[in-house]
């Protein structure tokens, strides 16, 4: 089953024409939740921050608030994709990116790329897979933490 997740604590940008976007914040399948890549934009104010550390805050902040309206959280995030604007703010990227994932263990595996982004203004772009939380959702439990099953033999199938 997918299910389609969405919160009003992130931002869900629509064109300029007033229409929305051809896409999900972020979609529940099966034992996974997939988010779409979460943006500077502040929900509240609907300004995106000028400073480069505001603007990974403000998305980190937005990600947390999706993966909270599916259920889940920051200490089970499994794998972020992250986008940056300028390679010359890699170093403080990961300061930053570093003391928000600062009580997680493990931090989650990461590909970070340099790529022009869609919106003026945007510096950095994340999307997140945690697994969708059960009973045992490993790190809330206290034992090892291991991916949901299925994960591992739908990989080494395609391997």
């Amino acid at each position: 089953m997918i299910e389609g997740i969405h919160t009003e604590n992130a931002p869900f940008v629509r064109f300029p024409d007033g229409t929305e976007p051809p896409l999900s914040q972020a979609i529940r399948s099966g034992d996974l939740v997939f988010t779409s890549g979460q943006g500077p934009l502040d929900p509240a104010t609907h300004e995106i921050p000028a400073d480069f550390a505001a603007q990974v805050q403000q998305v980190l902040s937005n990600l947390v608030a999706v993966l909270v309206a599916a259920g889940s959280s920051k200490d089970l995030i499994i794998k972020c994709t992250c986008y940056l604007s300028d390679r010359r703010d890699f170093a403080t990227f990961n300061r930053v990116y570093r003391e928000f994932f600062a009580d997680c263990s493990p931090v989650p595996a990461r590909t970070t790329v340099v790529t022009q982004l869609v919106r003026d203004g945007v510096l950095v772009e994340i999307d997140g897979v945690p697994p969708s939380p059960g009973p045992d959702a490993g790190r809330h439990t206290g034992q090892p933490f291991s991916p949901p099953q299925g994960v591992l033999s739908a990989v080494m199938a395609d391997a």
